[in-house]
């Protein structure tokens, strides 16, 4: 199907600011608008990324001390911890300075007012990313509640060399993709082209990104759920009807035995991110330079899109008392040259900035796959073409429900559809019972 951008995110900032959410009640008042330093200047930026302190250190001793400002780095916990912790902190009105936010994360911490809109402190940041990264932190607005830091374009992995021992073709489309699950099967009974793991709900949100899914919207000054939508569904009977025919295995990933069909070849491809090399030398060490990396099939042959798996931005928080400032240093740390090559040397993180994805450590493939030279050439590609998301205030009640409901699904073999209409049932009801409204 044509592909169609999606509508606003949220219509207006009073829209997002409606309610509570699953995870702490609404904060406190924002802090002075602007920059109050009449000095010097320390922030405090709490992050969870490796190595920051040495990438921070080079801002403070460049550009931080002839701007005279000093940023102090706060090392946390990632995921739903920090986003409880923030929320917290600025209920108080305690939160630090600048925080390190994934993108899923973004509309919580706005809806509680704990981000302020940087956009007239970041210059022509916007101009360094993909439209569709962009948007993720506009939350559809003209207001920017964070700059883009790191990315996960999703692709195709595949063992080059068992495809061609068995005769098969890399898919480009959906369909050729279950073909040649199918025709795996029928030349090695016991090998599988890949799982369906029910233990990673960013995996499943980024292949219904790609088909075009919006799981939050709003109509008005409500929200509006549509996890179980047309695109969604399309994914999730394509998948459940996969695991139910046995033409895929039905395990979770990041097990010891996930690890072992990998090394042994037992299962061939892998649909994943950007990032699967580093999680590929150690999941399947004897299978270095067998690998090769392609884009996503395709829903319909002859486009070209993708999905995002992970990532996250740097946001300043509305209790700042130095918001320019801050902002200042969110735009140096994620467009900067300098700065980026310390992140990916670092940090191992795949930059949002486009221009920086083909240049300094990723000018040559990753050491897993040195037989593939135009490794980042293609990624890079293939990050262009990111779909745009749609975030909503309460992404963790979903994403629980998805481990629970099509782990359920995926271990008895069963409707993967009627799991999706849990999901949806789900996250609607938090979300009347934290008080925001919903339009049906």
């Amino acid at each position: 199907m044509p592909y169609t951008k999606r509508r606003r995110l949220v219509s207006s900032a009073v829209a997002v600011t409606l309610g509570a959410t699953a995870l702490a009640a609404c904060g406190s008042e924002s802090g002075d608008d602007g920059d109050a330093r009449s000095g010097p200047v320390s922030l405090t930026y709490w992050t969870w990324a490796p190595g920051m302190d040495k990438v921070v250190d080079l801002w403070n001793k460049g550009p931080g001390k002839k701007e005279q400002i000093t940023v102090t780095v706060k090392k946390q916990a990632s995921g739903d911890t920090l986003v409880t912790k923030i929320l917290t902190a600025h209920k108080a009105g305690k939160a630090p300075d600048l925080v390190q936010a994934e993108y899923q994360a973004l509309p919580t911490l706005v809806s509680n007012d704990a981000l302020a809109d940087i956009g007239d402190g970041v210059g022509d940041a916007k101009s360094k990313f993909a439209e569709g990264v962009w948007q993720q932190t506009t939350l559809g607005t003209d207001a920017v509640y964070a700059v883009p830091q790191d990315i996960g374009p999703m692709m195709f992995y595949y063992r080059e060399d068992l495809f061609e021992k068995y005769g098969l073709t890399v898919p480009t489309t959906w369909d050729e993709f279950a073909e040649t699950a199918r025709k795996l099967k029928k030349v090695a009974p016991d090998t599988d082209l890949t799982t369906f793991s029910a233990n990673d709900s960013g995996l499943f949100a980024g292949l219904a990104q790609q088909a075009g899914a919006q799981w939050w919207t709003t109509s008005g000054d409500r929200w509006k759920v549509g996890i179980n939508d047309g695109a969604t569904k399309k994914v999730a009977e394509f998948w459940g009807g996969l695991v139910e025919e046995g033409a895929i295995d039905n395990q979770p990933m990041y097990t010891p035995a996930w690890n072992k069909a990998l090394n042994t070849g037992k299962q061939i491809a892998w649909v994943s991110a950007v990032w699967a090399p580093g999680t590929l030398t150690t999941a399947a060490p004897d299978t270095k330079g067998k690998w090769a990396m392609a884009p996503l099939p395709q829903w319909n042959a002859g486009e070209s899109r993708t999905g995002s798996w992970g990532g996250s931005s740097t946001a300043v928080t509305t209790d700042s008392g130095n918001k320019d400032a801050a902002a200042k240093f969110a735009a140096w740390l994620n467009t900067d040259g300098d700065a980026l090559n310390a992140l990916a040397k670092e940090g191992g993180i795949y930059p949002a900035s486009t221009s920086a994805q083909l240049s300094g450590a990723f000018t040559s493939p990753p050491e897993y796959f040195l037989n593939q030279p135009d490794f980042y050439q293609k990624a890079a590609e293939i990050a262009e073409t990111t779909a745009p998301s749609a975030w909503g205030p309460n992404v963790n009640v979903a994403y629980t429900t998805f481990k629970d409901a099509f782990g359920a699904a995926a271990k008895n073999t069963s409707d993967f559809t009627a799991a999706l209409d849990t999901m949806q049932e789900d996250t609607v009801a938090d979300l009347k019972k934290q008080g925001f409204g919903v339009a049906e």
